[in-house]
This record gives structure tokens, C-alpha cells and sequence, in this order.
């Protein structure tokens, strides 16, 4: 006999003849040519002269019989159900535990490394989704994940996976929040103080945009990552803040996101616009929150002192560089209390009158203008207010530019 076959013997006498040609075909995988499991396990049969066809297999139970038309029919029950778009997929499974085992220790015994018997079965349920609908199998990144149980009747789900779309923002319009601010007195469970909205303030940039995207593609929620954040009270102008909007379960994922684009620009006119919207992976959500040391942010402000400031002072503002900031009052209750270095970048001035002068800064992203001004009572070191001698606050601030690096 040739020594080829000498592995399929042993593991026929360990399992007494007892074996699925799936099951005999993958621990054959590394020693027997074929295209597949099946096929490499008739090459056994014909060598031995045996028949396999209607083995009640010792490792499987004959699991793989139950992956057939009955299954790709309960597939499609529930892909039509509920009428989801999907061009990529991926495959998984439950399987009793005592299988996987008994396949695990047939491969430890013949010191086997070839596919687990879990892995094979998604690979052929994916094979025959694939020749069903002419979709392809993504590994890395899938629109959603059928979930097959067959550790009983065979049940299917199906996972929806988000859709992430990235673009940029601009708010035109002050007291707008970028996200959803629930209610400070109901915690948003609606009160007569919000109308029984659930919201401390009506529209936020994410509602004004995800409200439209969430009816056109049917989706269950959505959440806004945007990279950092600008004050309730202060514009994002320039070419806009980077966002991604992650859809969650979306029924429709082709949808035409240049005329979405337009249609939501129209609809907020003068409150906010939405710029360069497109697809996007799941690794941008993290990447746009995540500053690089190239990273800049320019803002104008407009200063208002309590009392007439020294004009021979405004220049020491120009040597402002490295700022030490202790987390301000304002934001205490949401951020760690300790101290951040950051840096003035380039900073310019112009002088409005007696007591008011507008500023043009450009810092590392995470600088707190407001408190840059104001000095936040010493938290904020150096600041405008000292340097000048005068009580000073912040009294427009808008964002001009926001860098991509």
C-alpha cells in the first residue's frame, strides 16, 4: 500500500471504520491531494476498497448532513424577512461541544494541524451562500454575519454589522450641541421642562444629519464620533470638523451619499452643512479621535475686558507658547482633574476698542481657549488675563480650522 495511505488507516482503525469522508477527508488535508475534503476521501475508498456513504461517523454525528437545502432555505426565509442589503458576509457557527472535542483530540493523537471541523463547516455553509447570491465572504470587514446553530434544529441569525460614514461639519448657528444633549432634569426621560422631548436643546449637529440617514437606511441607531468637540456657543467653521456617523443594523446599506448630501445641506441651511460624505471602516472612528503631534486647531476670539487694557501689552501676547492647564471648573464633573501642557502655536491680534480686541490663535489640538483668556482663577498658567493686568473673558469664540493629521 502506498505509504500515503498509511495515515487514513490508522485513523479508519481508530474510529473503527467509523468516519464521514468530511471528517476522514480534513485530517487527510496535508497528505492527500484533492480539491476538497470529499474528494480525498474517495481516494481512500477507492484504494481500500470501502464505502463511507452511510457511515454513522464517531466524530461528527453526521453533522455535515445537515448543512443542505433545508439550511439555505432558512437562510434566505431570513435575509427576505428582513430585507437586508449586504454585499460582503462572514460565517459562524455553534456546534455541541462534545464534537469539537472529539475532532480536537483525533488531531492531538496524530499530531494533526489541519483545519478544525468548526472552521470547515463555515467554510462550505460560506461556499454555498456564495454561489446562492454572488456575495463575497469578508474576513477582515462584512456588512453582517449569519450565526448558525447546529447544536439541535438548525437556527439562524443573523448579525447586521454598522455602516460607518466619514465627511466633515460646519455649525453656523450658536447653541447647537454636537450631540444629543438629554435633558438635564429628566435625564432624558421627558418632563414638562424639555416638552417631554427627553432633550436639553432641540437639534444637535449628529440629530440633523442621522435622523435623515437613519430613515433611508432603516437602521436601529446611530452614534456620532467626532474628532474632539467645540462649545454649545461656538461656530465650527472653515472646511469642518471630521466625523464619522456609525449606523447601527442597517437594513439598506446602497444608499447615495452625494445626494444625501445635498438634500441635508438644504434641509439646515444656515444651521449646519455636512461636507465629503463616503464609507469608511470601523478603524476610523478610533483614528479621528486620536492626535498626532502634528495635529493643530485655529480659533478666533473675541476678548472683552472689565476695564481699558494696556495696548503696549497686546505684543507679550505673542510670546505665548508652552500653557500648563489644570482640567477648567467647567468641565470638572465630566474630565479628570490634573494638568495638560500644551502649545501656542502662532497667535495674532487686533485691536476692536477700548475694551475689546479679537484674537487669531492656532494651538496643539485640546487647548482650552476659554480659560487661556480668562486664566480659569490661576488654573490656566500663563494666561491673557495676566499678562494684560485685566479681568478678561471670552466673549465669541469660533473654530476657523480644524488639521487632518
Amino acid at each position: 500500500m502506498d505509504n500515503m495511505y498509511e495515515l487514513a488507516k490508522q485513523i479508519l482503525d481508530e474510529t473503527d471504520g467509523k468516519i464521514c469522508k468530511s471528517c476522514l477527508g480534513r485530517k487527510l488535508s496535508k497528505t492527500i491531494e484533492g480539491n476538497n475534503n470529499i474528494e480525498r476521501a474517495d481516494k481512500v475508498c477507492n484504494e481500500l476498497n470501502i464505502n463511507l456513504d452511510d457511515v454513522d461517523c464517531v466524530i461528527c454525528n453526521n453533522i455535515f448532513d445537515k448543512i443542505n437545502d433545508e439550511l439555505y432555505k432558512k437562510i434566505d426565509d431570513k435575509i427576505n424577512h428582513l430585507g437586508i442589503e449586504f454585499e460582503t458576509f462572514l460565517v459562524g457557527s455553534k456546534i455541541p461541544k462534545d464534537i469539537q472535542e472529539r475532532d480536537d483530540a483525533l488531531s492531538e493523537k496524530f499530531n494533526l494541524t489541519v483545519e478544525t471541523i468548526k472552521k470547515e463547516i463555515n467554510r462550505l455553509i460560506g461556499l454555498g451562500i456564495w454561489e446562492i447570491y454572488d456575495k463575497e465572504a469578508g474576513f477582515e470587514n462584512q456588512d453582517i454575519v449569519f450565526n448558525i446553530n447546529l447544536t439541535g434544529d438548525v437556527k439562524v441569525k443573523i448579525q447586521i454589522n454598522p455602516l460607518y460614514i466619514e465627511g466633515k461639519y460646519n455649525k453656523f448657528q450658536r447653541g447647537i450641541p454636537q450631540t444629543k444633549w438629554p435633558c438635564t432634569k429628566c435625564k432624558g426621560r421627558g418632563c414638562e421642562v424639555c416638552n417631554f422631548t427627553g432633550k436639553q436643546y432641540p437639534n444637535s449637529v449628529e440629530e440633523l444629519i442621522s435622523e435623515h440617514v437613519l430613515t433611508l437606511t432603516k437602521g436601529r441607531e446611530a452614534k456620532f464620533h467626532g474628532a474632539g468637540r467645540e462649545d454649545i456657543d461656538v461656530l465650527m467653521l472653515g472646511s469642518g470638523r471630521p466625523f464619522v456617523l456609525e449606523i447601527k443594523e442597517p437594513i439598506i446599506r446602497n444608499i447615495d451619499l452625494p445626494k444625501i448630501e445635498e438634500d441635508v445641506n438644504k434641509i439646515n441651511e444656515g444651521k449646519t452643512a455636512y461636507h465629503n460624505l463616503h464609507l469608511c471602516k470601523r478603524s476610523r472612528k478610533a483614528e479621528i479621535k486620536q492626535s498626532s503631534p502634528d495635529a493643530y486647531k485655529i480659533y478666533n476670539a473675541i476678548v472683552e475686558c472689565d476695564e481699558n487694557f494696556d495696548e503696549s501689552k497686546l505684543d507679550e501676547l505673542l510670546k505665548l507658547d508652552e500653557i500648563h492647564q489644570q482640567t477648567p471648573l467647567r468641565v470638572m464633573r465630566r474630565r479628570a482633574d490634573k494638568t495638560r501642557i500644551k502649545h501656542v502655536l502662532d497667535l495674532s491680534y487686533e485691536i476692536i476698542d477700548d475694551k475689546h480686541f479679537s484674537l487669531t490663535i492656532k494651538t496643539e489640538g485640546g487647548l482650552y481657549i476659554k480659560e487661556l483668556i480668562s486664566g480659569d482663577e490661576g488654573r490656566s498658567k500663563p494666561n491673557v488675563s495676566e499678562i494684560l493686568g485685566v479681568g478678561t473673558i471670552c466673549q465669541q469664540l469660533d473654530v476657523m480650522e480644524v488639521s487632518e493629521k
